[in-house]
């Protein structure tokens, strides 16, 4: 295991994100000091709600102001995401070789939040880390030419973790979230859900702590290999037993309406988002389902939360639950 002492130093780019903002609360609790980089860190300090970080002014597509942040860091987690699925092609590559090039310089293992917008339909259902490869979107063949960019500077010494999972959820989901900008209204007492696919096709989702848990254990061991690669089942449910859960979190029945693909139809061409949750379409279709078989022989168990306590946490921290919410038998 990595030394338990409070001299290790982790720097989490994209901390205000859902995934960065996560493993920076779980290296805080297991010790570690966290460098968080922002363009704004005073501002980010203010409004983050993520007391311990010690934010660091610098720009994630600025190779020169990562690297000199990085310095002393035995970790670099790359949480950095584009805001409402915008100019990945501009900004995802630059954003990462960043990160490489501050892990290399800083001798740190760079962590890494791997998708399945990576695999094809040729892929699916069951997807192991070893399932090929072949995306048919846009943000897809960036996701595999990042994971491309992390094996070859792999190969180059550079050591790297990547914790592939599915639909991000949690108390501090952003944006880039379908369950906070899709299924559920952020602000507004839970009522109903707004479902993208068939209800009855299992979907896998994955709470952002849990997440966490498994990015950071992995990290701190002492056995991983130079390239890494761990795949998270998290939960899979269909979208029933979601729906389900969602009235026994929330003490009533909530209703269930379909996402109005044919008005996203309309809109994408006039709306980057709208046009890049369209190519999402696909996943919803079909069960896509990640295999744990690694991760487990690795850490013995995944973390898994049960699904209504990661829920009520969700709507909770999205002000979409009341506090005193009754809870359903189930």
């Amino acid at each position: 295991m990595i030394s338990n002492n409070n001299d290790r130093l982790a720097l989490v780019v994209g901390a205000t994100g859902g995934v960065g903002g996560a493993v920076a609360d779980r290296l805080l609790a297991g010790g570690w000091r966290v460098r968080a980089l922002n363009r704004d860190p005073e501002t980010a300090r203010r409004t983050s709600g993520r007391a311990g970080l010690e934010w660091v002014k610098g720009d994630a597509m600025i190779e020169a102001q990562v690297v000199a942040v990085a310095k002393g860091a035995s970790l670099v987690v790359h949480g950095a995401n584009p805001a409402g699925y915008r100019n990945w092609a501009g900004l995802q590559m630059p954003m990462l070789n960043s990160a490489i090039a501050a892990a290399k310089a800083a001798g740190a293992r760079l962590v890494f939040p791997g998708t399945v917008y990576n695999y094809g339909p040729d892929a699916f259902p069951n997807l192991t880390e070893d399932r090929p490869q072949h995306p048919v979107t846009r943000k897809g063949a960036i996701r595999v030419q990042m994971e491309d960019a992390l094996k070859a500077a792999s190969d180059d010494g550079l050591k790297v973790l990547i914790v592939r999972a599915g639909d991000f959820f949690g108390p501090k989901s952003t944006t880039n979230s379908w369950m906070a900008s899709g299924l559920v209204k952020p602000g507004r007492p839970l009522t109903s859900v707004m479902y993208p696919g068939p209800l009855a096709i299992a979907h896998s989702w994955a709470y952002l702590p849990d997440v966490a848990e498994a990015m950071v254990t992995l990290a701190e061991r002492n056995d991983l290999g130079a390239f890494e690669i761990f795949h998270m089942a998290g939960h899979t449910v269909t979208g029933e037993a979601l729906v389900a859960a969602f009235s026994r979190v929330a003490g009533r029945k909530v209703n269930v309406s379909r996402l109005p693909w044919f008005a996203i139809h309309a809109i994408a061409p006039f709306n980057e988002t709208m046009r890049e949750m369209l190519e999402m379409r696909y996943l919803w279709e079909t069960p896509v389902l990640l295999e744990n078989a690694k991760l487990t022989a690795r850490l013995g168990a995944e973390p898994h939360t049960p699904i209504d306590e990661a829920l009520r946490e969700t709507l909770t921290g999205l002000n979409a639950l009341p506090v005193a919410a009754p809870r359903l038998a189930a």
